[in-house]
C-alpha cells in the first residue's frame, strides 16, 4: 500500500476509536506511533514517541496554556462572572432583550481574561440564567446566548484554540491573538443586535429591565475596574509587543490572583479549587496536544498534505470555493466529533492546502476558530450546549438547541463575511509587523 493510503487508513482508525470512547490524546498517539513504526522503522516509531512529550512538557510557548487557564480558574472561584453581568446590564439592561445582551457583553468581557468557550459559559451562566427568568424571559433566548456568548471565549484573546493552532502550525500566536480582536467585537455586536430585533419583533421574549442611575453604572464599574484595567493591559500588551503571549499569561494568572485578594473575593479553598482544575485541565489538554504532535509526524509522512494539495490544484477551481468546501467539512464534522479532535486531526491535512493556495495563515486560524465556535453550539455535540443544560437543569435540550439556532446563522453569516472581508482580521497583526 501507498504512504497516502496508509495515512488515510490511520486517521480512520483514529475516528473509530473515538467512535468506541478511547481518548482523543491516547488514540492519536497509538495511530501515529504504529503509522510511523510501519512506514519507516521501530527505531524512528520509539524516538518520536521519545521526544514528542518532552518537546511539549518543555516548550516555552506551551506555557501560555496553564497561565491563563489559571486566571480563568482564579476569575471563576472569585465569582467575577456575576460583576461583569451587573457591569453590562446597567449599561444595556434597559433595552428590549437587554439582560440577554448584557449576558452576552459579560461573555465578551470574560471572555478577555479566559482561554475557553466552556469556562466562559459557566461562568456568565451560572449568574444569568436565573436572572433571566426572573424576569420571565423565553427560555430558548435565555440558554441559547449563553451557550452562543461562550464561544466568545475561544474568539476573543486569550484563546485556547488559537494557541493550539499557532503551535501545530508554528504560527505567531501573538499575531493570532491580535486577529481575534476586531472579528470578536464585531460578533460580540451581531449577537447582541440580533438579540434587540428579536426582543423588539416579540417583546414577550425578552422584556426590558427598569433603567438604572448613572450612581449605579459608576459603582457597577468601580466593582471590575481592576479587572478590567488587568484585560487591557495584556491585550494592548500583546498588540504593542510589550511582553509575549506567554508573558501576558503570567501577568493575568498573577493579577487576576492579586485583584481578587484586595476585592477579598478569593477563599483558601477557592484559591486551592482553581490550582486542581488548572492542573486537571493542563494535563488533559498537554496529553492531546502530545497525542496530536505524535500523529502529526505520521501525516507528514504519509504525504496526505502534499498530495491533497497537489489535487485540490490539478482540479483548478478557485481557490474561495476551496476554502468554502473545507469550511462545509468542518461544518459536518462538527456534528460528528468534539471540536478538539475535529481540529487536532484536520489542521496538518488543511492547513498546507489553504497556504499553498496564498490564503494567510492568520486568517486561516480566525476561520478555525469561528468554525470550531459553530460546533461548540450544534447538534449532537455541541458541548456548550451540554453545558448550560447542566446549569439549567429543567429545560429541556431541544429547547436549548432552539435558542441556538439564530445565533448559528449569525456565525455563518459572519465566517461569510471575513470570506469577503479578510482584512477584519489582519489589520491589526498587521499593525506589528
Amino acid at each position: 500500500m501507498s504512504s497516502f493510503t496508509i495515512g488515510v487508513i490511520g486517521i480512520l482508525v483514529v475516528l473509530l476509536l473515538l467512535f468506541w470512547g478511547f481518548p482523543i490524546g491516547f488514540s492519536m498517539a497509538l495511530v501515529g506511533y504504529v503509522g510511523v513504526w510501519y512506514l519507516v522503522n521501530p527505531t524512528a516509531a520509539f524516538h518520536v514517541v521519545a521526544t514528542e512529550p518532552f518537546n511539549a512538557i518543555s516548550s516555552y510557548d506551551f506555557q501560555v496554556i496553564p497561565l491563563f487557564l489559571l486566571a480563568a480558574s482564579i476569575c471563576l472561584s472569585a465569582g467575577l462572572g456575576r460583576s461583569l453581568l451587573r457591569l453590562a446590564y446597567n449599561l444595556v439592561g434597559r433595552l428590549p432583550g437587554g439582560l440577554a445582551m448584557s449576558t452576552i457583553g459579560a461573555c465578551g468581557l470574560f471572555a478577555a481574561i479566559s482561554s475557553s468557550s466552556i469556562a466562559t459559559a459557566v461562568t456568565i451562566g451560572t449568574a444569568a440564567i436565573p436572572e433571566m427568568r426572573s424576569y420571565k424571559y423565553d427560555s430558548a433566548l435565555a440558554t441559547g446566548c449563553v451557550a452562543a456568548g461562550g464561544t466568545l471565549g475561544i474568539l476573543i484573546p486569550p484563546s485556547g484554540i488559537f494557541i493550539i493552532y499557532g503551535i501545530i502550525t508554528e504560527t505567531s500566536i501573538a499575531e493570532l491573538f491580535v486577529a481575534g480582536i476586531i472579528p470578536g467585537i464585531i460578533l460580540t455586536l451581531m449577537f447582541m443586535s440580533l438579540i434587540y430585533i428579536r426582543a423588539r419583533l416579540k417583546p414577550q421574549i425578552g422584556p426590558p429591565g427598569p433603567a438604572t442611575s448613572l450612581k449605579e453604572k459608576l459603582v457597577a464599574f468601580g466593582e471590575c475596574a481592576e479587572i478590567m484595567l488587568l484585560i487591557l493591559l495584556v491585550l494592548i500588551g500583546i498588540i504593542v509587543g510589550w511582553f509575549t503571549p506567554t508573558e501576558a499569561g503570567g501577568i493575568a494568572a498573577f493579577g487576576s490572583i492579586v485583584v481578587t485578594l484586595i476585592r477579598r473575593r478569593l477563599s483558601w479553598q477557592g484559591f486551592k479549587d482553581a490550582i486542581v482544575d488548572t492542573v486537571l485541565n493542563t494535563g488533559m489538554i498537554f496529553m492531546v496536544l502530545i497525542g496530536a504532535l505524535i500523529m502529526n509526524t505520521f501525516i507528514a509522512m504519509s504525504t496526505i498534505p502534499m498530495e491533497l494539495a497537489e489535487i485540490v490544484t490539478s482540479f483548478g477551481l478557485p481557490p474561495v470555493l476551496v476554502v468554502g468546501l473545507i469550511i462545509c467539512v468542518y461544518l459536518v464534522l462538527g456534528c460528528l466529533i468534539d471540536t478538539m479532535s475535529m481540529i487536532l486531526l484536520t489542521i496538518p491535512i488543511f492547513f498546507p492546502v489553504v497556504t499553498g493556495l496564498g490564503f494567510d495563515p492568520i486568517w486561516f486560524g480566525v476561520i478555525i476558530v469561528l468554525v470550531t465556535e459553530i460546533a461548540m453550539i450544534t447538534p449532537p455535540i455541541g458541548m456548550n450546549v451540554y453545558v448550560i443544560s447542566g446549569v439549567a437543569k429543567d429545560v429541556p435540550m431541544e429547547v436549548i438547541f432552539k435558542g441556538i439556532l439564530p445565533f448559528v446563522v449569525v456565525e455563518i453569516a459572519f465566517v461569510i463575511l471575513l470570506i469577503t472581508f479578510p482584512q477584519l482580521a489582519l489589520f491589526l497583526p498587521g499593525l506589528m509587523k
